[in-house]
């Protein structure tokens, strides 16, 4: 087990003269604010739309291209995010926020304005090549106007966020339904954006010195197809294409062919989008495995707790988005006890250790879940499950960002994303046809015939007669119970990993942020 150690000063991000991103603790409170709105705004629209595409739908048509609208955004903002965290390090964050912002507003205008389900589907992209940039550059500009021993507080904020978007999204998407049109879901962004922004550029002051820089062209180029083909096979695998089509085997040989050559141009590269030298790094491999775990664990619970919870308990999606809470307050919590903990002793290695013990007792009694559990044991399970969640996500930002060269840690904070985003398409994509499949022989096996998974819902549950209702309900209980015990092995590798992660004590200084 390695000991931690507070003298490594060649690797240390912090390792420079403090700049003058910002001036004063009130300017820095205002810079971070408005970069968690914008995270903020970036992370719901992954799920506000959940709640209104049968409206969408109702109203434009192309029920065929349903799924696009969600995995548009998502293709789009994990194949950008590594190339924004690079654009970030080599031309400073304060420029590639605005052009990010800019982008993730004009996407939101053209999905507003949509009157067909292609255009709609192209704005979500534009929407998703700005949002992936927020993602990255909010967490990276920590760096920059937060000490390292401090960062961790705020990564505990940042992080309650993505858990506050998994429960308010649903539920902001009903309301607009309801009460106006789902096309506010994309306007509503325009005043909170630019506001957000404003507060930004006004107190967010990057350095003026200009250096000559190479952007890596092919590396970026072969990142995005490899990345893009496989949040493409893992999205729609299964579902739009089955898993043995070429379409889905020609996918699957891209995304190896492009990632083989991408590690091949990165080695060459005079400044690479993706160092190789990243991986030489402990604190880097570790953090990104664990990252990869704790994306999987979220977005397969975010996933299939509400179908659980519509299906087998016949709770509404309004119901179903408060039944979430626990789990966010569980983010919130433990987010913010982790970045005090970082802040006062400048470790960190325990936290993770801490939380994924915490995430697999909340596995171990989703592993045993039926149409009869009790609500308040599976409000405990989900404020387990979102405790470990939330020492985690302080912990892997904050420990890479201190460990790594400055002039790389945009670089590697996106890196650590997209390793987390691609760990919950994967996960996801596995779990669903696990899911699918067990669902279809449950039902056989109680004599009620083949169901579609995808037409299974509320309204389509309060048309069967009790024994029908009961019979999808014991089906969709024992068919996520494989999803939990996979999702809590993960959990148990990334337990293991922890206790071979260095500790580098987190040093009290600012690294700069070069323009």
């Amino acid at each position: 087990m390695s000991q931690p150690s507070s003298a490594r000063p060649p690797q240390q991000a912090s390792e420079a003269a403090p700049p003058a991103a910002v001036q004063g603790a009130s300017s820095t409170r205002v810079v971070i604010a408005s970069v968690a709105v914008l995270l903020l705004l970036a992370a719901l629209d992954q799920t506000i739309v959940a709640t209104a595409l049968p409206t969408i739908v109702a109203d434009l048509g192309g029920l065929e291209h349903l799924s696009w609208v969600v995995t548009a955004y998502i293709l789009a903002s994990t194949v950008v995010a590594p190339i924004y965290g690079k654009l970030g390090d080599l031309y400073g964050r304060r420029t590639m926020v605005i052009v990010s912002v800019s982008i993730f507003l004009l996407g939101s205008v053209l999905c507003g304005m949509a009157q067909s389900m292609g255009f709609l589907i192209g704005a979500r992209a534009v929407q998703g090549l700005g949002g992936g940039g927020l993602f990255v550059l909010a967490l990276s500009i920590i760096a920059d106007v937060i000490p390292p021993q401090d960062r961790g507080k705020i990564q505990g904020v940042f992080a309650g966020v993505f858990g506050v978007s998994s429960v308010i999204g649903p539920l902001i998407g009903g309301w607009f339904v309801e009460v106006a049109s789902w096309h506010w879901i994309f306007y509503i962004n325009l005043p909170f954006g630019l506001l957000a922004l404003a507060g930004f550029i006004l107190f967010f002051h990057a350095q003026t010195a200009r250096v000559d820089h190479r952007i890596d062209y092919a590396g970026a180029a072969l990142l995005a197809l490899g990345l893009g083909a496989l949040v493409l096979v893992t999205s729609l695998g299964g579902r739009s294409f089955s898993w043995g089509s070429p379409l889905a085997l020609g996918l699957i040989g891209l995304t190896a062919a492009a990632l083989l050559l991408f590690l091949w141009v990165e080695a060459r590269a005079a400044e690479p989008v993706l160092p190789l030298s990243l991986f030489r790094s402990n604190v880097f491999n570790v953090t990104s495995a664990i990252g990869f775990v704790a994306g999987a664990m979220m977005f397969g619970t975010l996933t299939f707790i509400p179908v659980y919870l519509q299906i087998a308990k016949g709770a509404t999606p309004t119901q179903s988005g408060w039944e979430m809470i626990p789990m966010t307050a569980g983010i919130l919590t433990l987010s913010t006890i982790s970045g005090r903990y970082m802040g006062r002793t400048g470790k960190y290695r325990i936290l993770p250790q801490i939380g994924l013990t915490l995430a697999a007792l909340g596995l171990l009694i989703l592993t045993q879940l039926t149409p009869e559990t009790p609500s308040p044991l599976l409000w405990l399970a989900l404020f387990l499950l979102g405790s470990g969640m939330g020492t985690i996500f302080p912990v892997v930002t904050t420990a890479v960002q201190n460990t790594v060269p400055r002039q790389q840690i945009g670089t590697a904070t996106a890196a650590g994303l997209m390793f987390r985003q691609v760990g919950g398409s994967v996960a996801v994509a596995l779990y669903g046809a696990i899911f699918a499949g067990g669902v279809g022989a449950a039902m056989a096996a109680a004599g009620q015939g083949a169901v579609d998974v995808a037409e299974m819902g509320p309204q389509m549950l309060a048309r069967l007669d009790a024994p029908a209702r009961e019979a999808i309900g014991q089906a969709v209980s024992l068919s996520l119970h494989p999803v939990f015990w996979i999702s809590l092995g993960l959990c148990l590798t990334g337990l293991a990993l922890t206790f071979i992660l260095e500790e580098v004590l987190l040093v009290n200084r600012l690294a700069p942020q070069g323009e």
